[in-house]
């Protein structure tokens, strides 16, 4: 017994010799003959989900989505030969501005501007740029006046277009796949941008009437309950046929540079007292600082842009941040009505913006019954 014991560990230690030598003795054949190391593997069938990009000038959007067909990962990727349809080149698309970049993550629980702040920071990037993974990011920097959008009267020159092309290379050597194309739109400051022409941002005619001079299109609220009118004690109610509340965004003078203000009109272009919403959460309508409150509007201190992020907050709904106005009144029999409205809403440029609820046909009733 002691014997074969002994036998089978000379034998175990005759094979891990074995295996030691063959290992260098390979490694010593690939110094000797100068065999290459293994190269990646890199597809000729690279593909794109799509190659044709219309993004909106003044936010970041990312687009693209490649198929490395079992490429060996990491890619590296380079846009070149960038061209206008008629062969110029172009280096507008590539200047380099200061964008915003997350290191801590929004959760909408920060106290004050400076907290906000203090989780995200200032990086130059290109204004247009492929990353890591293949996609394309157009950052929120971009504006029209560095980027010329596509044209105002909505016809598209070939001689106008941007055209691409994307250098995909690992170790085992390099491809081109050729002809993406970009085709900004002009800038649309916030969202719903129902009320401007997307060519131009000048005012949008009434979509069921476009050649009438005297209609245009309006931003419409999100929903409006229970709201009666004052002198026909009707359901107000803003459709196709009625537009009893409209709503417009629009810059102010005078504020900050980074105000949100909500400002209420009746039929007569006059401001209604905000108290007149007497059940609305003042204090948690949105992610804002520095409350005013006045008989005319309610003003907030706010970050830009509005949502700050996707993450979801009791401020959003979905990706957009939203606002909820609402009061209640004695209705017969002393039972209570309670009417709402809100809107679900996006604004994408910095600055000092009001949101304006006009009631244009019929002021609303809050008087008890």
């Amino acid at each position: 017994m002691k014997i074969a014991r002994k036998f089978n560990t000379i034998n175990k230690a005759c094979n891990l010799g074995l295996l030691i030598l063959m290992c260098v003795g390979l490694n010593g054949c690939k110094k000797l003959y100068n065999l290459p190391d293994e190269k990646e593997f890199l597809s000729v069938n690279l593909t794109y989900d799509g190659k044709s990009f219309y993004p909106i000038l003044g936010r970041t959007s990312l687009m693209g989505n490649i198929n490395t067909d079992h490429s060996t990962t990491p890619l590296r990727f380079e846009i070149v030969n960038p061209r206008y349809g008629d062969g110029r080149p172009y280096k507008d698309l590539f200047e380099v501005k200061p964008v915003y970049r997350w290191i801590y993550r929004y959760d909408g629980t920060e106290k004050n501007l400076e907290e906000i702040e203090a989780k995200r920071q200032l990086v130059y990037r290109p204004l247009f740029e492929v990353d890591s993974t293949g996609s394309f990011i157009l950052w929120n920097s971009s504006t029209n006046e560095l980027i010329e959008p596509r044209s105002k009267d909505s016809i598209d020159l070939v001689q106008n277009i941007r055209y691409f092309d994307l250098k995909v290379s690992n170790s085992g050597g390099s491809t081109v796949i050729k002809d993406f194309m970009i085709l900004p739109w002009r800038v649309q400051d916030y969202e719903p941008y129902s009320d401007k022409n997307p060519y131009n941002g000048e005012t949008a005619p009434d979509p069921n009437d476009p050649k009438n001079p005297n209609k245009k299109s309006y931003i419409w609220p999100s929903y409006m309950n229970g709201v009666y009118g004052e002198s026909s004690n009707q359901l107000l109610r803003t459709d196709d046929q009625f537009k009893d509340l409209v709503v417009y965004i629009r810059r102010f003078t005078g504020g900050n540079g980074h105000n949100l203000r909500f400002v209420f009109l009746n039929k007569n272009g006059e401001p209604i007292n905000p108290d007149s919403f007497n059940e609305t959460k003042w204090n948690e309508l949105v992610h804002g600082f520095n409350m005013k409150k006045t008989s005319t509007y309610v003003q907030y201190d706010v970050a830009y842009p509005i949502p700050l992020t996707s993450f979801p907050t009791k401020y959003s709904n979905g990706n957009s941040a939203k606002v909820d106005f609402s009061y209640s009144r004695k209705g017969f029999g002393g039972g209570l009505i309670t009417a709402n409205f809100g809107l679900n809403f996006k604004i994408f440029t910095k600055g000092d913006w009001e949101i304006v609820f006009h009631f244009q046909r019929e002021n609303p009733r809050f008087d008890n019954e």
